[in-house]
């Protein structure tokens, strides 16, 4: 019995010790995923010199306003590049080259139609062909991985202009 007893109140300590270990919410949350926070200079309030921009060089955010496009967009059931995807793939080029420690997922994604295992097939082959490109103009495959979606994140809609969105190539800065 005396052991049934300070079984009981080792167990008590032990729960007790842990309670005051419990995890505590933060004063300030971090931001929700995709948002951007620009950093402050601390003592100034200001960002990094982009004072009103709110842009970090480098950022997913300064990759989007310096480029013509993040998007690619491919013909029904291809994967070729063609001269505007050219011409988009090289402004990319350009901003990758300038930021060396920028990483870059690109994203495959297809129209509604077909099925599932093909689409997701040639969203694989649409990232990879811009994976290509931009290997191709000196960016590292390292700094590039790819992802297919195949028609699982459409962009809304349904006929024959919705589907033409569909079908692209997304390029995201993760880092």
């Amino acid at each position: 019995m005396a052991t049934n007893k300070t079984s009981v109140l080792i167990l008590g300590a032990a729960l007790l010790a842990t309670a005051g270990c419990a995890k505590k919410r933060p004063e300030v949350l971090p931001p929700a995923p995709g948002e951007t926070v620009a950093p402050v200079t601390p003592g100034t309030g200001m960002n990094d010199g982009n004072v009103g921009t709110g842009t970090v060089p480098g950022s997913a955010e300064d990759f989007r306003r310096s480029v013509q496009s993040d998007t690619v967009n491919f013909d029904l059931d291809s994967y070729d590049i063609d001269p505007r995807a050219r011409s988009i793939l090289d402004g990319q080029s350009t901003w990758l080259a300038q930021y060396p420690n920028a990483r870059i997922t690109i994203e495959g994604h297809c129209d509604e139609r077909g099925t599932r295992e093909y689409n997701l097939a040639l969203g694989d082959r649409r990232a990879n062909s811009a994976k290509n490109y931009l290997v191709a103009r000196g960016i590292s495959a390292d700094r590039i991985t790819t992802i297919s979606y195949g028609k699982e994140r459409p962009l809304g809609g349904s006929g024959e202009d919705a589907w033409a969105l569909d079908r692209r190539a997304v390029t995201v800065v993760v880092s």
